[in-house]
């Protein structure tokens, strides 16, 4: 499991690292969908998906974090094990 996590992490493999992880393609083209990252034919992205796809596993991790939170971008660290970003120790 350890080496699925760091499967698929550049640009334009959003659809390959969530079926990775969730273990099935449809799945993931599923959950694109309800999402509203992608259109439903299963192979367009919308806008939103457009600039998911775009970005590597660690700018969605960070931008999910900076999402959430009152910090900057350049404020987090990403572990590419848990993908997840966490803010830097100072």
């Amino acid at each position: 499991m350890k080496q699925e996590s760091q499967r698929f992490t550049g640009r334009g493999q959003l659809i390959n690292r969530l079926a990775s992880q969730v273990g099935s393609h449809k799945l993931a083209v599923g959950l694109l969908i309800k999402r509203g990252d992608l259109k439903p034919d299963g192979k367009t992205f919308t806008a939103q998906g457009a600039k998911k796809n775009s970005m590597t596993a660690s700018e969605r991790a960070v931008a999910r974090a900076v999402k959430e939170s009152k910090h900057k971008a350049s404020e987090y660290d990403y572990n590419k094990i848990t993908n997840r970003a966490t803010l830097k120790n100072k």
